[in-house]
């Protein structure tokens, strides 16, 4: 009863200073833990309540004091139980930070170094007082017991000191120190058991975690792996199959003896190539060579490794590596440049090897070719060096598209061109030609050549199939010059315009226009001679007049360059004279623009102007010159073209009763050959 007494009057005390520091529920909730309602016999209430209370709150706290329910008291809202838990936080720590309690407890610590119950006692009170380090430096001495509690407040001291990166290495060391006895695997099972619903983390209670993705994630995570596996299989196998064909070591069912095989198209010889003669001359001592190739290598010559033939298309190219074949009666396997042409590196390659390949088995034999330029640029002839007995032939339209290293001597020891046949050469090929079809007596062959300038071989051949034809729509038995014609009009000027809607005045205009052509033609001094005149429309064009050459010509003198300046105006002319300046139409743009070249040649180009003297000018040099320079060659040219002008008005002028009769033949009859043409001009009937 003494200590009750003792303690009554201590905490009323106590309350009494809590009151003045209006903290009255400190007072209620110490009371109602530590004394009974019996032993304070109201003293406690009227040092609570005192008068800094209202009545009602007066009349609670003498329920709550006197009340036997469990403490504490809780007030009628909720908002006042973290009230009091913040009031006990706060006593809590007012207790803690008494230097004199930690001072107890570290002494009975002390006292009793294997008591471990002491020792968690101290750590917890440690803890309290905010000071986890001095937790964690008593316990990591080793000199003090130590059970499942001491190890809770050391690991909880850690965390709280900011040192949870010792919490797993201690714990390892104390289980090897331990020799895994289970003492540490029992504190985390502990500590599990102390956590609200927590799972295990020992090795008889494991953790079990199932890591659950969502359904579409997981198809597109299949669908990815998926793809990336095939595009990597997809270039994996390309790379491997490309590797293996190149190599050799794949090889199909198809080899390369049966893959090229020697053409077997009709035998060609040198007979059958018309129109080259020098180029037949080169490539006759490839033929002797492969005849006989004791008689060169006995003087220590070697054999050709490859001819390089060169020249426009159509020129007869093919045709002539098939006549060296046939001659020397050896294999010939031909190939196109654009068969090489593949999509995938290495293939081309790979098929030039296959070709000399198959070349050398059937050796001696010849390899040709064609279009050399569709993979000259870009490939090298891999196998190309080792081509004993064979004969590489190869045809471009243009060498200067092809590497200089595949055209070197020791690949192309010889370089033959073949170019466009002259008047000769186009009588040869006519005549060869003619030969498979029915020709009438009369056909001249020189008529049809010198009309053909710049006609290469095939188109040689052409026309006379287009004369065949002609004449088998007309249901006549042989080819004539009518047919001939018809077949080479149509080549150089297009087919014929007979449904073209032409008014009389249009065909007048055009019969005069031409008609001044063919007249100034007739009467001027070096113009060649006349073929044909017409006012048929043809292409883009009404009508023309033909003159032919009596053979190729490669230059032009000053005489023959007015000539043609003369005819180009004559046209013009006519028309002026005919229907007066303000009639004069539009069809001589192209006379006009023939005759300001001519003359820009003859001035800038030949130096046929004596003003201007022998000097070259090109379309740079011009951009240099002086005004003065430029003005006085474009005076030149314009002196040249009128200086035309008035002659053919001359000479028209004085022959115009034979320009009336020319155009009025013309427009009776359309197309009037030279013969005929000489006939009108000279008043006598035409006979047809």
């Amino acid at each position: 009863m003494s200590f009750q007494l003792k303690s009554t009057h201590k905490f009323l005390a106590q309350a009494s200073k809590w009151r003045d520091h209006r903290l009255p529920r400190l007072v209620i909730t110490h009371a109602r833990f530590q004394h009974n309602s019996t032993t304070h016999n109201g003293r406690i209430e009227s040092i609570v309540l005192g008068t800094t209370t209202k009545p009602i709150q007066q009349r609670l706290l003498k329920i709550s004091l006197s009340s036997d329910l469990t403490p504490p008291f809780r007030w009628s809202t909720i908002a006042n139980q973290g009230k009091q838990q913040q009031q006990k936080r706060w006593f809590q720590n007012q207790r803690a930070k008494d230097p004199r309690r930690l001072q107890r407890f570290e002494q009975e610590a002390n006292l009793a170094p294997n008591d471990p119950d002491v020792q968690a006692a101290f750590y917890k009170e440690l803890r309290m007082a905010r000071k986890p380090g001095e937790v964690v430096t008593r316990f990591e001495r080793g000199r003090f017991a130590h059970d499942e509690e001491c190890y809770r407040q050391y690991i909880a001291a850690l965390v709280e000191s900011g040192q949870q990166s010792k919490v797993i290495p201690d714990l390892m060391n104390r289980l090897q120190r331990e020799g895994g006895k289970g003492e540490l695997a029992d504190i985390l099972a502990g500590a599990r058991r102390n956590g609200e619903g927590g799972m295990g983390n020992t090795q008889k209670d494991p953790i079990y975690v199932v890591v659950e993705e969502a359904r579409g994630y997981l198809v597109w995570r299949i669908l990815r792996w998926v793809g990336v596996t095939v595009t990597y299989a997809f270039c994996f196998l390309t790379v491997l199959s490309l590797a293996l064909e190149n190599s050799g070591l794949l090889k199909t069912t198809t080899t390369p003896q049966t893959e090229y095989e020697p053409s077997s198209q009709q035998v060609v010889k040198f007979t059958d190539v018309q129109g080259c003669d020098e180029a037949k001359q080169e490539l006759e001592e490839l033929v002797q060579f492969l005849k006989n190739p004791h008689r060169f290598t006995e003087l220590g010559g070697k054999l050709p490794k490859g001819v390089l033939l060169t020249g426009p298309p159509g020129t007869g190219k093919t045709l002539l590596a098939r006549a060296v074949a046939g001659e020397a009666g050896v294999p010939f396997f031909f190939m196109s440049g654009s068969e090489f042409d593949e999509m995938y590196v290495g293939v081309g390659a790979r098929r030039v090897r296959d070709l000399f390949a198959a070349a050398r088995r059937k050796a001696p034999s010849i390899v040709f070719i064609d279009e050399l330029d569709a993979i000259g640029s870009k490939l090298d002839l891999d196998g190309f060096s080792q081509t004993e007995g064979v004969i590489f032939i190869a045809a471009t339209n243009f060498p200067e598209l092809l590497d200089k290293a595949l055209v070197r001597p020791g690949r192309f020891d010889r370089m033959v061109n073949v170019p466009l046949p002259d008047v000769r050469g186009r009588m040869q090929i006519l005549k060869h030609h003619m030969k498979a079809v029915m020709m009438a007596p009369d056909v001249d062959v020189s008529v049809i050549a010198r009309g053909t300038p710049g006609f290469s071989g095939a188109e040689l051949a052409n026309l006379i199939n287009l004369a065949a034809i002609q004449a088998s729509r007309e249901n006549v038995r042989e080819v004539d010059m009518r047919h001939l014609e018809y077949a080479k009009d149509k080549i150089i000027m297009g087919a014929e315009r007979r449904s073209a809607v032409i008014t009389d005045e249009s065909k007048k205009l055009t019969a005069y226009h031409e008609g001044g052509h063919a007249l100034v033609a007739y009467y001027t001094p070096g113009a060649m001679p006349l073929h044909k005149a017409t006012i048929m429309p043809r292409g883009r064009a009404l009508g023309m007049t033909v003159q032919l050459p009596e053979m190729d010509k490669d230059s032009f003198t000053r005489r023959e360059f007015l000539a043609q300046l003369d005819i180009c105006l004559g046209g013009r002319i006519a028309e002026e004279l005919i229907f007066g300046p303000d009639n004069v139409t539009s069809g001589a743009h192209s006379d006009i623009v023939k005759a300001t070249e001519v003359a820009k040649r003859m001035v800038r180009h030949y130096g046929m102007s004596e003003k201007i003297g022998p000097v070259e000018y090109d379309d740079e040099d011009m951009q240099l010159l002086s005004t003065d320079t430029k003005q006085l060659i474009e005076g030149e040219i314009k002196d040249f073209v009128l200086n035309a002008e008035l002659r053919a008005r001359l000479v028209l002028t004085e022959h115009m009763d034979e320009l009336h009769r020319l155009a009025k033949a013309l427009i009776e009859y359309e197309t009037l050959s030279q013969q005929e043409i000489i006939d009108v001009i000279q008043g006598k009937p035409i006979r047809r």
